[in-house]
């Protein structure tokens, strides 16, 4: 159960009370991210988000902020996606307060020192180009560009060098003055906390922060209905490949059926992926399938690394196995991706950073919060004619896109192969 307030600001705040729990989870989520940029301005969300941990107006410095959490044994991040940036602290319940200011002082006053600037441009810089080190994560990067071309959902939400390089001080300022505005942002809280403790230290802590009218987000172009090969060559010892097929927004009410049928295709040690080319077959070590859900688009991506020579038979496998999922999925199957869905998602609901995360990212995305409890009951209800309907939605290979990371050089034959 959760509590949903709304400040005179129009700031959105959740609260779960947990009182068995010994710590407290607060997670601000602001609509900024990589759909918000211009192609010029790609990294601009990124960016912004390094900086508060750089100092704020009541901890003006890296260090003084990272005392005040870590100090007392706490835990303190962000992250950057597409369509949200995320700021969180994790501590125990008798330093909730002090957690609390010090991440609402660094969301609304960030020092934003032009030399701190410098270094973390630095920094993010370096992050960019250790990215070029993990084919996995560039593999990921490439079916993403592949799905969504030429637009935002495509790009690296970390920019490229020479976007990073661009952006200026002035350019921060204002994104942050648009983004970071109580209208536009969700706070949650989790934990050994009441929800008139937490809603009270938010109000005092952001009773001078202004709403304000928010960039809009750029909407979804779909690739061309054909199936596309896109190779990064590259000296590796594997070939990473990411095979993708467009898949289904946030609100859509079929999503539940979706993740079910990526429960048996690909999401687990028991799925058909990993029985058939780990134990089966031999061809990969890791091999698994996952979905996305945004806005308006989503996508349905499998993925393994193999030896370069076995790649085209590992493509032919995944390919195969996404086939089948347009057929009947026998009841035992369908089971067993529901009752392993269902138990990890309670597992995640015991601790608090994961509640606060559940309340704070639907909130934000579809302006309403699913409980675990009505999760669990869409769950259930998902029957084998469901997950047929949504395979025959989604699976077309027309629609199939293949990114290659290593040696692999021979487009056409991979082509060839991305047909059911």
């Amino acid at each position: 159960m959760f509590q949903r307030t709304v400040l005179d600001n129009q700031l959105r705040v959740l609260t779960a009370p947990m009182p068995h729990a010994l710590s407290v989870s607060i997670m601000v989520c602001v609509g900024a991210g990589s759909r918000y940029e211009s192609k010029e301005q790609a990294g601009l969300s990124h960016f912004l988000e390094h900086l508060p941990f750089k100092g704020s107006r009541q901890w003006p410095s890296a260090q003084l902020i990272s005392d005040a959490i870590e100090g007392v044994g706490g835990l303190m991040n962000a992250s950057t996606d597409r369509e949200m940036t995320v700021f969180w602290c994790k501590v125990a319940k008798p330093h909730f307060r002090q957690a609390f200011s010090v991440l609402l002082d660094m969301v609304q006053h960030p020092v934003m020192d032009p030399a701190e600037m410098e270094k973390e441009r630095e920094v993010i810089l370096e992050e960019l180009r250790a990215t070029n080190d993990y084919p996995a994560q560039l593999a990921d990067l490439l079916i993403d560009e592949t799905l969504w071309p030429d637009q935002a959902m495509g790009r690296d939400v970390g920019g490229t060098v020479e976007t990073v390089n661009a952006i200026v001080l002035e350019d921060v300022v204002a994104y942050m003055e648009r983004q970071y505005n109580p209208a536009n942002t969700v706070i949650a809280v989790a934990g050994g906390i009441t929800p008139d403790e937490a809603v009270a230290a938010i109000a005092e802590a952001t009773h001078a922060w202004k709403p304000a009218p928010s960039l809009d987000w750029e909407p979804v172009t779909e690739a061309p209905a054909a199936p596309e090969v896109r190779l990064d060559h590259r000296s590796t010892d594997q070939s990473h490949l990411c095979l993708g097929l467009p898949g289904l927004p946030f609100p859509d009410p079929d999503r539940y059926a979706l993740a079910m049928l990526n429960g048996v295709l690909g999401d687990g040690s028991s799925s058909r992926l990993f029985q058939n080319l780990r134990e089966d077959r031999g061809l990969a070590y890791d091999v698994a399938s996952s979905i996305t859900n945004f806005r308006d688009c989503g996508s349905l991506v499998v993925y393994c690394a193999v030896e370069p020579r076995k790649a085209k038979q590992a493509v032919q496998a995944m390919v195969e196995e996404l086939a089948q999922m347009r057929e009947a999925v026998p009841d035992r199957e369908l089971d067993r991706a529901r009752q392993y869905s269902k138990g990890r998602t309670l597992l995640r609901m015991e601790d608090t950073r994961s509640v606060a995360a559940w309340l704070s990212s639907q909130e934000l995305l579809a302006g309403e919060v699913v409980t675990v409890e009505d999760a669990v009951e869409r769950i259930e209800g998902v029957s084998p004619e469901d997950v047929a309907r949504v395979a025959a939605r989604l699976i077309d290979e027309t629609r199939l896109k293949l990114a290659v990371v290593g040696p692999n050089s021979d487009e056409e034959a991979l082509r060839e192969l991305l047909r059911f």
